[in-house]
C-alpha cells in the first residue's frame, strides 16, 4: 500500500509531479501548506489536514470545489500539522494496510532546521511503534533503523550515512568502503557520515541503538 504524506518544506514541482504520479497512490495526505506543493505539481490531495494557515485561499477553494476531505485543527495545539498528518496515515495503515507498509514522507526537509529536527524525531517515534517512515527528497532517502539487520540496495560509489540517534549504536556492515565491524557509533561524533558502496547490496546490522540512514541519490542519473 502506498500512502504519502506531503509536508510544506522544499519542493521541486516537476520532480514532485513525477514522484506523486509514478505509481498508484492509495492515499495522499497534505499537511496544510503541503497542498500548495501538491497543486503546483498538478495533483490534488485526498486529505487536507491542519490549521490551514499556510494553504492559499485559491488552493483551499480548489480543494473544496472537488470535495477533498478537509480536517481543520486549531492553530494553538500540541502537535505540528505534520505530526497530525502522520498520525492519520498511521491509523489508515492500521485499518487497511500491513505492518510492513511504509509512510512515504515528502517535502519534510529544508526551510527550517527546527522542523527538520522535529520530523526526524517523529520518524524515530513511529519506528519505535513499528511503523517506518521514509523521508524522500530529490537528493536523498532517509529512514530510521532500530536494532535489526537489513539489505540496502544502491550502486557502487553511492554515498550513504549512518548517524546514531541514540547515545551509542553498535553496528556491523558488509559492502561499504569504510568497514564497520562491530563498531560503536556515537551520537556526538561524525564517524558514520559519507560512507561508500563497494557493491550493489550493503548489509547493515545494528546490535543495539538507533540509526538514521541517509542514502544519497545520484543527481546525474535523474
Amino acid at each position: 500500500m502506498r500512502v504519502i504524506v506531503l509536508a510544506n518544506g522544499e519542493w521541486d514541482s516537476e520532480w514532485g509531479r513525477l514522484e506523486l504520479t509514478k505509481e498508484k497512490t492509495d492515499l495522499l495526505i497534505c499537511a496544510d501548506g503541503g497542498a500548495n506543493l501538491a497543486i503546483s505539481s498538478g495533483v490534488l490531495p485526498d486529505i487536507l489536514l491542519g490549521d490551514l494557515d499556510s494553504i492559499t485561499q485559491e488552493n483551499l477553494k480548489k480543494c473544496q470545489d472537488v470535495n477533498v476531505q478537509i480536517k481543520k485543527f486549531p492553530s494553538q495545539k500540541d502537535q505540528t500539522d505534520l505530526e497530525l498528518a502522520i498520525e492519520y496515515a498511521q491509523a489508515y495503515l492500521e485499518s487497511y494496510g500491513t505492518p510492513n507498509d511504509e509512510i512515504l514522507l515528502y517535502a519534510a526537509g529544508g526551510k527550517r532546521l527546527d522542523h527538520l529536527q522535529g520530523n526526524i524525531a517523529l520518524m524515530l517515534g513511529f519506528a519505535q511503534k513499528g511503523r517506518r517512515i521514509k523521508m524522500i527528497d530529490k537528493t536523498y532517502d532517509a529512514w530510521i533503523m532500530l536494532a535489526s539487520e537489513e539489505i540496502v540496495r544502491g550502486h557502487v560509489d553511492q554515498e550513504i550515512s549512518l548517524i546514531a540517534l541514540s547515545e551509542e549504536a553498535q553496528v556491523s556492515s558488509q559492502g561499504l568502503f569504510y568497514k564497520l565491524d562491530n563498531l560503536t557509533l556515537s551520537q556526538n561524533a561524525t564517524r558514520g557520515i559519507s560512507n561508500v558502496f563497494t557493491q550493489e547490496e550493503v548489509q547493515i546490522k545494528i546490535f543495539h541503538g538507533n540509526l538514521l540512514i541517509v542514502l544519497i541519490k545520484d543527481l546525474k542519473a535523474q
